[in-house]
């Protein structure tokens, strides 16, 4: 174990403090996330297009976002890595929380909204994607934001103990939540609006879904890797 560590340490570059570059590479994570985090609105975006009522919040996600990231108060945005050694129990900043619960809202109720919309179309061959956002998505992100302010999501927990595993749950989510919506967005452009084309949708996207999530669990994907207990986080 102490060699496995010790080549783990050897092969990747410790980082002490995160460059400017870094840093700002992280704020359109951010910026994106809270963007779309009003469900409805997202998706009246990508049927309809950019309007007034999404500029006055993307202005007012670039003002939060921005005074976060200045004063280090944004995952990656930080001076230096808030995380030294994955498994270390360690407070988790409140900022940590609020941040990851609402990327976890994102991932969760983009992906089954979509999914349920998919199979209901293909079952009845009636389209309510609309109908199911506007009623559904925030009855689901809320419970999913109950859920993150109890500490019961990955990441967003009092301590920082689980690090290690839990960041491998969420880049892996990551990966294959948006893998899946890239894919299903072309479709849904290219594929007609009928019972075969809803079919082939849903295929697809679980399909995505199913295939991505299972190599990051063989961690074949960035940030999934099995991590050694104790293992420095070293940038990856």
């Amino acid at each position: 174990m102490a060699t496995s560590e010790a080549s783990l340490r050897s092969d990747r570059r410790f980082r002490e403090r995160n460059s400017v570059l870094y840093r700002l590479a992280h704020w359109p994570i951010w910026i994106f996330v809270f963007f779309i985090a009003p469900g409805p609105l997202t998706f009246d975006l990508f049927e309809r297009g950019f309007d007034q009522r999404m500029a006055l919040w993307l202005g007012a996600v670039l003002l939060a976002t921005g005074i976060a990231g200045l004063r280090g108060s944004l995952p990656g945005v930080e001076p230096k890595p808030y995380i030294l050694r994955f498994t270390e129990d360690k407070p988790n900043p409140l900022y940590r929380r609020i941040c990851y619960t609402t990327a976890w809202s994102d991932l969760i109720g983009f992906a089954v909204l979509n999914f349920v919309g998919l199979a209901y179309a293909v079952a009845t061959s009636n389209w309510r994607l609309r109908q199911i956002y506007e009623y559904a998505y925030f009855p689901l992100v809320i419970a999913l934001w109950i859920c993150g302010a109890l500490g019961r999501l990955p990441r967003v927990g009092s301590s920082t103990k689980g690090e290690g595993t839990e960041r491998r749950y969420f880049y892996g989510a990551v990966w294959a939540v948006c893998a899946a919506q890239l894919t299903l967005g072309f479709l849904w452009k290219v594929l007609p609006r009928s019972r075969d084309g809803g079919a082939l949708k849903l295929a697809v996207f679980v399909g995505i879904l199913t295939c991505v999530s299972y190599w990051a669990k063989r961690g074949l994907l960035p940030r999934t890797r099995p991590i050694v207990p104790g293992q420095w986080a070293i940038s990856d």
